[in-house]
């Protein structure tokens, strides 16, 4: 019953005061649960809000009136209870008792028969209710208006694909580390710790677990000898040309995965990693220690370049710039709830801010990777088109690559080769 209370705060937090789930569950309460208490509150959390639009169209069937402000706690709790009924499979008697029981840990009494009537309800009347809310689109694909018709409009042959690889559970993907061993060997390590694994499709180093485990279950985890990172975002060090002795700035850094990424695969480069959150670049120092690996540090806007250059040119750049969001969904499904129609354009200004700046400090014929966890094109093929056509300097680099799909850079779509929506343009700068 604490657990179910727990979960409900913490959804609250996320859909009614604009908190990332990610945040909310780095909260003292929650981790200071047993690893498995931690593990249930994660994955409700994780699912009621994958399928928040649907959950919401139900509630809308049952509920004679909205519950006020005050009580969202409430309406939290009964999309845990119906995400139980639903999806988890939960026993009824289970999920109904031990939701009304949570009621009184959120200090609600009343709420119990509130939570009960509604429940029990819904089992009676759950293939009509069902019906109804999936007559509904929002509901059906749990995705919110603005972003449908995006979708619509750029992927028209694609839009449904897209929002069912949304949906679906991310594999547990991982970056051996080769300045340790090779992919192989790490395989045969997660084989005989009883670990089933098949290697990502055009990565170098990337495997996917059959089922997640704990980080702490990964052979050589704390000796640096694998990361977890999506097979999609392993590109990036692929696709960016470094060699021996090189300065490399990765511009916006944390929390740290690309920027280890390329330390490992080209040795002796030196590597300024950046980011605008120092709190953030915590991470990153962190995971360079684990990992062995070193790299200088500094927190900075990337695009005012005046307060961290120390005018020396880089000879490649790697910009994951700032984006929506919309390719990692199904990692992180309250961006559906989080993201603004309003904020794309905003977020252009911010990555045409970036690359006209970052552009300055980029030697002739070096390489600017331009990256973002984006599957909208106003961020993708459209901004690096507009930059191309006011740099004259700025030269686009065909990637030769067998997956993604676009005549400027590379998009891929959630769930291609098993990995998240990524898009990579490569420029160089003419001499």
């Amino acid at each position: 019953m604490k657990l179910r209370a727990l979960a409900a705060k913490s959804l609250q937090r996320v859909i009614y005061q604009g908190e990332s789930l990610t945040d909310v569950l780095q909260h003292t309460s929650i981790l200071q649960l047993s690893a498995d208490d931690r593990a249930w509150v994660q994955n409700a959390c994780f699912g009621a809000l994958r399928v928040h639009g649907r959950l919401g169209a139900i509630l809308r069937e049952l509920l004679k009136k909205p519950l006020k402000p005050s009580d969202k706690d409430v309406e939290c709790l009964l999309r845990l209870g119906l995400y139980q009924l639903i999806y988890q499979r939960t026993p009824d008697h289970a999920a109904v008792n031990e939701t009304v029981q949570a009621a009184q840990v959120l200090r609600k009494p009343w709420a119990g028969g509130l939570v009960n009537g509604v429940l029990r309800q819904f089992l009676r009347e759950q293939t009509t209710v069902l019906a109804k809310a999936d007559q509904i689109e929002t509901a059906q694909y749990s995705f919110p208006t603005w972003l449908s018709t995006r979708l619509k409009q750029a992927w028209p042959d694609a839009w449904q694909a897209i929002m069912h690889a949304s949906h679906e559970h991310p594999p547990m993907s991982l970056r051996v580390n080769a300045r340790q061993l090779t992919r192989a060997e790490y395989q045969r390590l997660l084989r005989e710790a009883g670990l089933e694994s098949f290697i990502i499709p055009e990565t170098d180093m990337g495997l996917s677990l059959v089922e997640p485990v704990p980080i702490q279950k990964l052979p050589r985890f704390a000796e640096g000898a694998v990361s977890v990172q999506d097979g999609a975002a392993q590109f990036a060090a692929q696709l960016l040309p470094c060699q021996a002795g090189q300065r490399v700035l990765d511009a916006c850094a944390a929390p740290g995965g690309k920027t280890t990424h390329l330390l490992e695969r080209y040795p002796n480069i030196d590597v300024l990693a950046l980011d605008s959150s120092a709190q953030r670049l915590k991470q990153v120092d962190d995971n360079l220690k684990r990992l062995g690996l070193t790299a200088r540090i500094k927190s900075a806007d990337a695009a005012d370049v005046k307060a961290w250059w120390d005018g020396q040119l880089f000879d490649s750049i790697l910009l994951d710039a700032p984006c929506s969001a919309t390719g990692v969904i199904r990692r992180h499904p309250d961006i559906k709830l989080l993201r603004k129609n309003s904020d794309i354009e905003v977020l252009q200004q911010e990555q045409a801010r970036l690359l006209a700046s970052l552009w300055q400090v980029l030697k002739p014929k070096g390489y600017l990777l331009y990256a973002t966890c984006s599957i909208l094109p106003e961020e993708n093929y459209y901004q690096v088109k507009q930059f191309i056509e006011k740099q004259t300097d700025a030269q686009l680099v065909p990637l030769k690559t067998s997956w993604g799909r676009g005549e400027i850079g590379k998009q891929m779509l959630p769930g291609e080769l098993g990995c998240d929506g990524f898009y990579y343009a490569l420029l160089q700068k003419l001499a």
